[in-house]
């Protein structure tokens, strides 16, 4: 079965999430992948660029940007298991 939302096919339940939302996970929650703290502080700025929109327009009445704004900032609270398994094999954090 496919899944279309908007008239674009979603691949998955992020790409659906994100479709449906408007929400690009990734710049709040962070990639999966490890980033410079260059490229980490551009996508930082970005979102926090993105959340202060949100709740502009969620504080002049658009309801769906407030969920927006409540979901894109939990978001910037997480950290994926994957990234957070990747950085403990590699010694991150552990007492030399």
């Amino acid at each position: 079965m496919r899944t279309f939302v908007a008239g674009q096919e979603a691949h998955g339940n992020i790409e659906f999430a994100e479709l449906a939302l408007g929400i690009d996970i990734d710049l709040f929650r962070g990639p999966l992948e490890p980033e410079t703290d260059g490229e980490r502080a551009a996508r930082e700025d970005a979102a926090r660029d993105v959340l202060a929109d949100l709740r502009a327009d969620a504080e002049a009445g658009d309801e769906i940007a407030g969920w927006d704004a409540l979901y894109a900032d939990a978001l910037t609270r997480t950290v994926p298991f994957l990234r957070a398994v990747r950085g403990h094999r590699s010694g991150a954090g552990e007492a030399a």
